[in-house]
Protein backbone atom coordinates (compact mmCIF):
# COMPACT_ATOMS: atom_id res chain seq x y z
CA UNK A 1 0.00 0.00 0.00
CA UNK A 2 1.28 3.45 -0.87
CA UNK A 3 2.22 5.53 2.13
CA UNK A 4 0.10 8.59 1.47
CA UNK A 5 -2.76 10.50 3.04
CA UNK A 6 -5.45 9.24 0.71
CA UNK A 7 -4.69 5.60 1.40
CA UNK A 8 -4.42 6.27 5.12
CA UNK A 9 -7.92 7.74 5.11
CA UNK A 10 -9.24 5.03 2.83
CA UNK A 11 -7.95 2.05 4.75
CA UNK A 12 -7.88 3.20 8.36
CA UNK A 13 -11.35 4.73 8.46
CA UNK A 14 -10.14 6.89 11.36
CA UNK A 15 -10.31 10.27 9.67
CA UNK A 16 -13.64 11.15 11.24
CA UNK A 17 -12.28 10.41 14.72
CA UNK A 18 -9.00 12.27 14.35
CA UNK A 19 -9.74 15.03 16.83
CA UNK A 20 -10.98 12.73 19.54
CA UNK A 21 -8.08 10.30 19.19
CA UNK A 22 -5.28 12.81 18.85
CA UNK A 23 -4.39 13.11 22.59
CA UNK A 24 -4.30 9.35 23.11
CA UNK A 25 -2.21 8.83 20.00
CA UNK A 26 0.30 11.46 21.18
CA UNK A 27 0.55 9.87 24.62
CA UNK A 28 1.03 6.45 23.08
CA UNK A 29 3.75 7.78 20.80
CA UNK A 30 5.58 9.35 23.76
CA UNK A 31 5.34 6.11 25.76
CA UNK A 32 6.68 4.10 22.85
CA UNK A 33 9.55 6.54 22.42
CA UNK A 34 10.51 6.21 26.08
CA UNK A 35 10.39 2.40 26.07
CA UNK A 36 11.86 1.73 22.66
CA UNK A 37 15.34 0.20 22.58
CA UNK A 38 15.63 1.18 18.89
CA UNK A 39 15.42 4.93 19.42
CA UNK A 40 18.79 6.61 19.06
CA UNK A 41 18.97 10.10 20.52
CA UNK A 42 21.08 12.65 18.72
CA UNK A 43 21.21 15.11 15.85
CA UNK A 44 19.45 12.77 13.43
CA UNK A 45 16.30 12.73 15.56
CA UNK A 46 15.96 16.46 16.00
CA UNK A 47 13.06 18.01 14.07
CA UNK A 48 14.26 19.49 10.78
CA UNK A 49 14.78 23.24 10.43
CA UNK A 50 11.91 23.91 8.09
CA UNK A 51 8.50 25.54 7.99
CA UNK A 52 6.15 22.54 7.71
CA UNK A 53 2.87 24.34 8.07
CA UNK A 54 3.38 28.10 7.94
CA UNK A 55 2.41 28.54 4.27
CA UNK A 56 -0.42 26.01 4.58
CA UNK A 57 -1.85 27.80 7.61
CA UNK A 58 -1.48 31.18 5.93
CA UNK A 59 -3.55 30.07 2.94
CA UNK A 60 -6.09 28.28 5.09
CA UNK A 61 -6.72 31.54 6.96
CA UNK A 62 -7.07 33.39 3.65
CA UNK A 63 -9.46 30.81 2.21
CA UNK A 64 -11.52 30.79 5.39
CA UNK A 65 -11.97 34.55 5.03
CA UNK A 66 -13.03 34.14 1.39
CA UNK A 67 -15.32 31.23 2.30
CA UNK A 68 -17.08 33.22 5.03
CA UNK A 69 -17.61 36.21 2.74
CA UNK A 70 -18.97 33.83 0.09
CA UNK A 71 -21.34 32.12 2.51
CA UNK A 72 -22.52 35.43 3.97
CA UNK A 73 -23.26 36.72 0.51
CA UNK A 74 -25.26 33.64 -0.50
CA UNK A 75 -27.39 33.68 2.63
CA UNK A 76 -27.70 37.44 2.19
CA UNK A 77 -29.63 36.89 -1.05
CA UNK A 78 -33.29 37.41 -0.14
CA UNK A 79 -35.29 37.57 -3.36
CA UNK A 80 -35.52 35.90 -6.75
CA UNK A 81 -34.17 39.11 -8.28
CA UNK A 82 -31.13 38.89 -5.98
CA UNK A 83 -30.53 35.29 -7.04
CA UNK A 84 -30.81 36.00 -10.76
CA UNK A 85 -28.47 38.99 -10.54
CA UNK A 86 -25.96 36.84 -8.67
CA UNK A 87 -26.29 34.11 -11.28
CA UNK A 88 -25.56 36.51 -14.13
CA UNK A 89 -22.45 37.67 -12.27
CA UNK A 90 -21.04 34.19 -11.61
CA UNK A 91 -21.73 32.98 -15.14
CA UNK A 92 -19.45 35.70 -16.46
CA UNK A 93 -16.81 34.85 -13.87
CA UNK A 94 -16.94 31.14 -14.70
CA UNK A 95 -16.57 31.80 -18.41
CA UNK A 96 -13.53 33.91 -17.64
CA UNK A 97 -12.07 31.08 -15.53
CA UNK A 98 -12.60 28.21 -17.96
CA UNK A 99 -12.38 30.13 -21.23
CA UNK A 100 -11.84 31.58 -23.63
CA UNK A 101 -13.05 28.63 -25.67
CA UNK A 102 -11.98 28.16 -29.29
CA UNK A 103 -14.32 28.50 -32.23
CA UNK A 104 -16.35 25.41 -32.98
CA UNK A 105 -15.21 23.42 -35.99
CA UNK A 106 -16.99 20.55 -37.76
CA UNK A 107 -16.93 17.47 -35.53
CA UNK A 108 -16.06 15.21 -38.46
CA UNK A 109 -17.32 12.16 -36.55
CA UNK A 110 -16.25 8.71 -37.63
CA UNK A 111 -17.91 5.48 -36.47
CA UNK A 112 -15.20 2.83 -36.41
CA UNK A 113 -17.31 -0.10 -35.26
CA UNK A 114 -20.48 -1.33 -33.56
CA UNK A 115 -21.43 -3.84 -30.89
CA UNK A 116 -24.92 -5.32 -31.00
CA UNK A 117 -26.12 -6.21 -27.52
CA UNK A 118 -29.44 -7.20 -26.02
CA UNK A 119 -31.44 -4.00 -25.63
CA UNK A 120 -28.87 -1.58 -27.02
CA UNK A 121 -26.14 -0.91 -29.57
CA UNK A 122 -22.69 0.53 -28.86
CA UNK A 123 -21.13 2.69 -31.56
CA UNK A 124 -17.42 3.43 -31.42
CA UNK A 125 -17.08 7.12 -32.25
CA UNK A 126 -14.15 9.46 -32.85
CA UNK A 127 -14.83 13.21 -33.19
CA UNK A 128 -12.72 16.37 -33.38
CA UNK A 129 -13.02 18.82 -30.50
CA UNK A 130 -10.29 21.10 -31.91
CA UNK A 131 -8.56 21.08 -35.30
CA UNK A 132 -6.84 17.71 -35.54
CA UNK A 133 -7.44 16.93 -31.84
CA UNK A 134 -9.56 13.78 -31.56
CA UNK A 135 -11.83 12.42 -28.83
CA UNK A 136 -12.59 8.70 -28.56
CA UNK A 137 -16.04 7.78 -27.27
CA UNK A 138 -18.72 5.09 -27.04
CA UNK A 139 -22.33 5.88 -27.91
CA UNK A 140 -24.94 3.61 -26.29
CA UNK A 141 -28.25 3.62 -28.19
CA UNK A 142 -31.37 1.80 -26.91
CA UNK A 143 -33.00 -0.56 -29.39
CA UNK A 144 -36.63 -0.64 -30.53
CA UNK A 145 -37.34 2.95 -29.63
CA UNK A 146 -38.32 5.05 -32.62
CA UNK A 147 -38.94 8.35 -30.84
CA UNK A 148 -36.23 10.79 -29.73
CA UNK A 149 -34.83 9.80 -26.34
CA UNK A 150 -33.22 11.68 -23.46
CA UNK A 151 -29.43 11.70 -23.55
CA UNK A 152 -26.66 11.65 -20.96
CA UNK A 153 -23.01 12.59 -21.34
CA UNK A 154 -20.83 10.31 -19.24
CA UNK A 155 -17.55 11.74 -17.94
CA UNK A 156 -14.86 9.48 -16.52
CA UNK A 157 -12.67 9.72 -13.46
CA UNK A 158 -9.04 8.73 -13.10
CA UNK A 159 -9.07 5.20 -14.48
CA UNK A 160 -6.62 3.87 -17.05
CA UNK A 161 -9.26 2.61 -19.47
CA UNK A 162 -11.69 5.52 -18.95
CA UNK A 163 -14.81 4.81 -21.05
CA UNK A 164 -14.20 1.05 -21.14
CA UNK A 165 -13.64 0.72 -17.38
CA UNK A 166 -16.29 0.10 -14.74
CA UNK A 167 -18.01 3.33 -15.83
CA UNK A 168 -19.72 1.01 -18.28
CA UNK A 169 -22.11 0.22 -15.43
CA UNK A 170 -24.00 3.48 -15.63
CA UNK A 171 -23.72 3.66 -19.43
CA UNK A 172 -25.27 0.22 -19.93
CA UNK A 173 -27.89 0.73 -17.22
CA UNK A 174 -29.06 4.08 -18.59
CA UNK A 175 -29.24 2.64 -22.11
CA UNK A 176 -31.40 -0.23 -20.85
CA UNK A 177 -33.73 2.37 -19.32
CA UNK A 178 -34.12 4.28 -22.58
CA UNK A 179 -31.31 6.88 -22.51
CA UNK A 180 -28.80 7.57 -25.26
CA UNK A 181 -25.41 7.73 -23.53
CA UNK A 182 -22.14 9.15 -24.85
CA UNK A 183 -19.18 8.28 -22.63
CA UNK A 184 -15.88 9.88 -23.59
CA UNK A 185 -12.20 9.22 -22.91
CA UNK A 186 -10.48 11.97 -20.94
CA UNK A 187 -7.21 13.52 -22.03
CA UNK A 188 -4.37 11.32 -20.80
CA UNK A 189 -6.54 8.22 -20.36
CA UNK A 190 -8.15 5.48 -22.43
CA UNK A 191 -7.11 5.86 -26.04
CA UNK A 192 -5.94 9.46 -25.58
CA UNK A 193 -2.48 9.38 -24.03
CA UNK A 194 -0.67 12.64 -24.80
CA UNK A 195 2.80 11.21 -24.20
CA UNK A 196 2.38 7.76 -25.77
CA UNK A 197 5.05 5.12 -26.20
CA UNK A 198 4.75 1.75 -27.94
CA UNK A 199 2.55 -0.74 -26.16
CA UNK A 200 -0.13 1.69 -24.91
CA UNK A 201 2.21 3.07 -22.27
CA UNK A 202 2.75 6.70 -21.29
CA UNK A 203 6.20 8.27 -21.20
CA UNK A 204 5.12 9.85 -17.90
CA UNK A 205 2.16 7.99 -16.42
CA UNK A 206 -1.46 7.90 -17.49
CA UNK A 207 -4.06 10.01 -15.70
CA UNK A 208 -2.94 12.45 -13.02
CA UNK A 209 0.68 12.66 -14.18
CA UNK A 210 -0.26 13.29 -17.82
CA UNK A 211 -2.80 15.89 -16.70
CA UNK A 212 -0.11 17.77 -14.77
CA UNK A 213 2.57 17.39 -17.46
CA UNK A 214 0.22 18.86 -20.08
CA UNK A 215 -1.51 21.25 -17.68
CA UNK A 216 1.59 23.20 -16.65
CA UNK A 217 2.60 24.33 -20.16
CA UNK A 218 -1.06 25.12 -20.92
CA UNK A 219 -0.90 27.63 -18.06
CA UNK A 220 2.19 29.23 -19.60
CA UNK A 221 0.26 30.07 -22.79
CA UNK A 222 -2.75 31.44 -20.90
CA UNK A 223 -4.86 28.28 -21.18
CA UNK A 224 -5.89 25.57 -18.73
CA UNK A 225 -6.40 21.83 -18.55
CA UNK A 226 -9.80 22.45 -16.96
CA UNK A 227 -10.81 24.42 -20.04
CA UNK A 228 -9.63 21.66 -22.38
CA UNK A 229 -11.56 18.99 -20.48
CA UNK A 230 -14.70 21.12 -20.52
CA UNK A 231 -14.37 21.86 -24.23
CA UNK A 232 -14.13 18.14 -25.07
CA UNK A 233 -17.35 17.66 -23.09
CA UNK A 234 -19.12 20.59 -24.78
CA UNK A 235 -18.27 19.11 -28.16
CA UNK A 236 -19.57 15.77 -26.89
CA UNK A 237 -22.93 17.43 -26.28
CA UNK A 238 -22.70 18.91 -29.78
CA UNK A 239 -22.34 15.35 -31.06
CA UNK A 240 -25.32 14.12 -29.01
CA UNK A 241 -27.42 16.98 -30.39
CA UNK A 242 -26.42 15.99 -33.92
CA UNK A 243 -27.94 12.53 -33.49
CA UNK A 244 -31.56 12.02 -34.59
CA UNK A 245 -32.15 9.63 -31.67
CA UNK A 246 -31.68 12.41 -29.09
CA UNK A 247 -34.43 14.53 -27.56
CA UNK A 248 -32.81 17.93 -27.04
CA UNK A 249 -35.23 18.75 -24.22
CA UNK A 250 -33.50 16.25 -21.93
CA UNK A 251 -29.71 16.25 -21.87
CA UNK A 252 -27.94 15.26 -18.67
CA UNK A 253 -24.39 14.76 -17.47
CA UNK A 254 -22.92 12.55 -14.79
CA UNK A 255 -19.50 11.38 -13.67
CA UNK A 256 -17.54 10.36 -10.61
CA UNK A 257 -14.35 11.77 -9.10
CA UNK A 258 -12.55 13.40 -12.04
CA UNK A 259 -15.82 12.83 -13.90
CA UNK A 260 -17.58 14.67 -11.08
CA UNK A 261 -15.16 17.53 -11.66
CA UNK A 262 -16.01 17.69 -15.36
CA UNK A 263 -19.72 17.45 -14.56
CA UNK A 264 -19.46 20.34 -12.10
CA UNK A 265 -17.49 22.62 -14.44
CA UNK A 266 -19.88 21.81 -17.29
CA UNK A 267 -22.87 22.86 -15.17
CA UNK A 268 -21.34 26.32 -15.06
CA UNK A 269 -21.01 26.86 -18.81
CA UNK A 270 -23.36 24.57 -20.77
CA UNK A 271 -26.91 25.98 -21.15
CA UNK A 272 -28.21 22.91 -23.01
CA UNK A 273 -28.00 20.74 -19.89
CA UNK A 274 -31.32 19.95 -18.23
CA UNK A 275 -30.07 17.75 -15.37
CA UNK A 276 -26.81 16.78 -13.70
CA UNK A 277 -25.40 14.33 -11.16
CA UNK A 278 -21.82 15.08 -10.05
CA UNK A 279 -20.45 12.30 -7.84
CA UNK A 280 -17.56 12.39 -5.35
CA UNK A 281 -16.27 15.85 -6.13
CA UNK A 282 -18.50 18.68 -4.92
CA UNK A 283 -17.46 19.93 -1.49
CA UNK A 284 -15.89 23.31 -0.65
CA UNK A 285 -12.47 24.70 -1.50
CA UNK A 286 -11.99 25.45 2.19
CA UNK A 287 -12.49 21.80 3.13
CA UNK A 288 -10.10 20.70 0.40
CA UNK A 289 -7.37 23.02 1.64
CA UNK A 290 -7.90 22.18 5.30
CA UNK A 291 -7.58 18.50 4.42
CA UNK A 292 -4.52 19.14 2.21
CA UNK A 293 -6.50 17.64 -0.66
CA UNK A 294 -4.05 17.96 -3.52
CA UNK A 295 -5.59 17.69 -6.98
CA UNK A 296 -4.30 17.73 -10.52
CA UNK A 297 -4.46 20.40 -13.20
CA UNK A 298 -8.02 20.04 -14.50
CA UNK A 299 -9.57 19.96 -11.01
CA UNK A 300 -8.93 23.63 -10.40
CA UNK A 301 -10.83 26.42 -12.14
CA UNK A 302 -8.12 29.01 -12.88
CA UNK A 303 -8.71 32.33 -11.08
CA UNK A 304 -11.81 30.85 -9.44
CA UNK A 305 -10.76 31.54 -5.87
CA UNK A 306 -9.54 35.03 -6.76
CA UNK A 307 -13.01 35.73 -8.17
CA UNK A 308 -14.67 34.42 -5.00
CA UNK A 309 -16.06 31.28 -6.64
CA UNK A 310 -16.59 27.93 -4.95
CA UNK A 311 -18.08 24.61 -6.05
CA UNK A 312 -21.49 26.02 -5.12
CA UNK A 313 -21.31 28.58 -7.90
CA UNK A 314 -20.85 26.11 -10.75
CA UNK A 315 -24.07 24.36 -9.70
CA UNK A 316 -25.88 27.63 -8.99
CA UNK A 317 -25.08 28.77 -12.53
CA UNK A 318 -27.34 25.96 -13.74
CA UNK A 319 -30.21 26.66 -11.31
CA UNK A 320 -33.11 26.12 -11.20
CA UNK A 321 -32.49 23.01 -13.33
CA UNK A 322 -32.44 19.67 -11.47
CA UNK A 323 -29.13 18.58 -9.90
CA UNK A 324 -28.35 15.79 -7.45
CA UNK A 325 -25.10 15.96 -5.50
CA UNK A 326 -23.66 12.52 -4.76
CA UNK A 327 -21.18 12.03 -1.93
CA UNK A 328 -19.76 9.19 0.18
CA UNK A 329 -19.33 9.25 3.96
CA UNK A 330 -15.77 7.89 3.77
CA UNK A 331 -14.64 9.87 0.74
CA UNK A 332 -11.53 12.03 0.82
CA UNK A 333 -13.65 14.76 -0.80
CA UNK A 334 -15.05 15.95 2.50
CA UNK A 335 -18.76 15.17 2.76
CA UNK A 336 -19.12 17.93 5.37
CA UNK A 337 -18.30 20.39 2.61
CA UNK A 338 -20.85 18.68 0.37
CA UNK A 339 -23.48 19.17 3.06
CA UNK A 340 -22.54 22.84 3.45
CA UNK A 341 -22.75 23.38 -0.31
CA UNK A 342 -26.07 21.54 -0.49
CA UNK A 343 -27.60 23.72 2.23
CA UNK A 344 -26.52 26.87 0.41
CA UNK A 345 -27.99 25.47 -2.82
CA UNK A 346 -31.25 24.69 -1.02
CA UNK A 347 -31.45 28.35 0.00
CA UNK A 348 -30.58 29.49 -3.52
CA UNK A 349 -33.01 27.15 -5.31
CA UNK A 350 -35.76 28.17 -2.88
CA UNK A 351 -35.32 31.79 -3.95
CA UNK A 352 -35.87 30.61 -7.53
CA UNK A 353 -38.99 28.66 -6.55
CA UNK A 354 -37.47 25.24 -7.26
CA UNK A 355 -36.19 23.85 -3.95
CA UNK A 356 -37.26 20.34 -4.99
CA UNK A 357 -34.81 20.44 -7.91
CA UNK A 358 -31.71 20.24 -5.73
CA UNK A 359 -31.11 16.94 -3.97
CA UNK A 360 -28.35 15.16 -2.06
CA UNK A 361 -27.44 11.48 -1.86
CA UNK A 362 -24.90 10.41 0.76
CA UNK A 363 -23.61 6.85 0.64
CA UNK A 364 -21.82 4.96 3.40
CA UNK A 365 -18.91 3.90 1.25
CA UNK A 366 -15.45 5.05 0.19
CA UNK A 367 -14.63 7.11 -2.91
CA UNK A 368 -16.35 5.68 -5.98
CA UNK A 369 -19.53 5.50 -8.06
CA UNK A 370 -21.03 2.61 -6.12
CA UNK A 371 -24.31 0.93 -7.07
CA UNK A 372 -26.52 2.74 -4.51
CA UNK A 373 -25.18 6.06 -5.81
CA UNK A 374 -25.74 5.07 -9.42
CA UNK A 375 -29.28 4.02 -8.59
CA UNK A 376 -29.89 7.38 -6.92
CA UNK A 377 -28.81 9.00 -10.19
CA UNK A 378 -31.09 6.73 -12.28
CA UNK A 379 -34.07 7.56 -10.08
CA UNK A 380 -33.34 11.28 -10.15
CA UNK A 381 -32.98 11.41 -13.94
CA UNK A 382 -36.17 9.35 -14.29
CA UNK A 383 -38.05 11.92 -12.21
CA UNK A 384 -36.97 14.58 -14.68
CA UNK A 385 -37.53 12.70 -17.95
CA UNK A 386 -40.43 10.42 -16.92
CA UNK A 387 -38.98 7.85 -19.32
CA UNK A 388 -38.83 5.04 -16.76
CA UNK A 389 -40.01 4.12 -13.28
CA UNK A 390 -37.17 1.66 -12.81
CA UNK A 391 -34.35 3.05 -10.69
CA UNK A 392 -32.70 -0.31 -10.03
CA UNK A 393 -29.59 -1.57 -11.76
CA UNK A 394 -29.91 -4.95 -13.48
CA UNK A 395 -27.18 -7.57 -13.41
CA UNK A 396 -25.02 -7.68 -16.53
CA UNK A 397 -21.47 -8.31 -17.66
CA UNK A 398 -18.99 -5.60 -18.48
CA UNK A 399 -17.47 -5.53 -21.94
CA UNK A 400 -13.78 -6.28 -22.36
CA UNK A 401 -11.65 -3.14 -22.66
CA UNK A 402 -10.42 -3.95 -26.15
CA UNK A 403 -13.97 -4.61 -27.42
CA UNK A 404 -14.80 -0.94 -26.77
CA UNK A 405 -11.69 0.53 -28.35
CA UNK A 406 -12.30 2.95 -31.21
CA UNK A 407 -8.81 2.31 -32.63
CA UNK A 408 -7.21 -1.03 -33.54
CA UNK A 409 -4.38 -0.68 -31.02
CA UNK A 410 -6.31 1.08 -28.25
CA UNK A 411 -4.45 4.38 -28.72
CA UNK A 412 -4.83 7.26 -31.16
CA UNK A 413 -1.65 7.42 -33.19
CA UNK A 414 0.16 10.67 -33.92
CA UNK A 415 -1.02 10.32 -37.50
CA UNK A 416 -4.63 10.15 -36.31
CA UNK A 417 -4.63 12.93 -33.72
CA UNK A 418 -2.48 15.81 -32.59
CA UNK A 419 -1.30 15.85 -28.98
CA UNK A 420 -1.25 18.74 -26.52
CA UNK A 421 2.59 18.97 -26.56
CA UNK A 422 2.51 19.18 -30.35
CA UNK A 423 -0.19 21.87 -30.33
CA UNK A 424 1.57 23.87 -27.61
CA UNK A 425 4.91 23.77 -29.39
CA UNK A 426 3.40 25.47 -32.41
CA UNK A 427 1.44 27.91 -30.24
CA UNK A 428 4.53 28.85 -28.21
CA UNK A 429 6.52 29.61 -31.35
CA UNK A 430 3.70 31.87 -32.59
CA UNK A 431 3.52 33.68 -29.24
CA UNK A 432 7.30 34.17 -29.29
CA UNK A 433 7.15 35.75 -32.73
CA UNK A 434 4.45 38.18 -31.62
CA UNK A 435 6.37 39.08 -28.48
CA UNK A 436 9.61 39.75 -30.30
CA UNK A 437 13.04 39.90 -28.72
CA UNK A 438 13.19 40.77 -25.05
CA UNK A 439 16.27 42.76 -24.00
CA UNK A 440 18.21 41.93 -20.86
CA UNK A 441 17.37 45.35 -19.40
CA UNK A 442 13.65 44.71 -19.85
CA UNK A 443 14.01 41.33 -18.20
CA UNK A 444 15.55 42.96 -15.15
CA UNK A 445 12.71 45.42 -14.58
CA UNK A 446 10.07 43.01 -13.20
CA UNK A 447 12.64 41.32 -10.97
CA UNK A 448 13.86 44.63 -9.58
CA UNK A 449 10.27 45.63 -8.93
CA UNK A 450 9.55 42.31 -7.24
CA UNK A 451 12.49 42.54 -4.88
CA UNK A 452 12.20 46.27 -4.17
CA UNK A 453 11.50 46.68 -0.46
CA UNK A 454 11.57 49.70 1.82
CA UNK A 455 13.06 47.72 4.68
CA UNK A 456 15.30 44.70 4.45
CA UNK A 457 14.25 41.94 6.85
CA UNK A 458 16.70 39.58 8.48
CA UNK A 459 15.41 36.38 9.93
CA UNK A 460 16.42 33.11 11.47
CA UNK A 461 14.58 29.91 12.33
CA UNK A 462 14.66 29.08 16.03
CA UNK A 463 15.40 25.66 17.47
CA UNK A 464 12.48 23.36 18.21
CA UNK A 465 11.61 22.52 21.80
CA UNK A 466 9.91 19.29 22.82
CA UNK A 467 6.59 21.11 23.18
CA UNK A 468 6.98 22.85 19.82
CA UNK A 469 8.00 19.91 17.66
CA UNK A 470 5.23 20.55 15.12
CA UNK A 471 5.88 24.26 14.90
CA UNK A 472 8.68 26.64 14.22
CA UNK A 473 9.11 30.35 14.66
CA UNK A 474 10.34 33.10 12.44
CA UNK A 475 12.26 35.72 14.41
CA UNK A 476 12.51 39.10 12.78
CA UNK A 477 15.72 40.80 13.95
Amino acid sequence: MKNNRRNFIKWSGLSGFGIGLAPSLVLKAKAEKQSSHLMVEGEANKPPHRLPSMIQNYYIDKVREISKKHSDRIYGLKTKKDALEYQAEIKNKIKDCLGPFPEKIPLNPVITGKLEREGFTVEKVIYESRPGFKVTANLYIPKNNGQPMPAVLGTCGHTREAKSSAYQYFAQSLARKGYVVLIIDCIGQGERLQYPTPGRESATKWGVTEHIYAGNPLTLVGDSMAGWFVWDAIRGIDYLCSRPEVDHKYIGVTGNSGGGTQTTWLCGVEPRLTMAAPSCFVTTIRRNLENQEVQDAEQYAPKGLAKGLDHFDFIAAMAPKPVILITQEKDFFDTRGTQETFEMLQHYYKLLGAEENIQLFRGDDYHGYHQPAREAMYGFFNQVTKISNDGKEPEFELEKDEDLWCTPAGQLSKDESKTIPEILKKQSIEIGKKRGTVSSSNLKKPWLKLYACQKSLKYRITEYTEQERNHCFLDLL
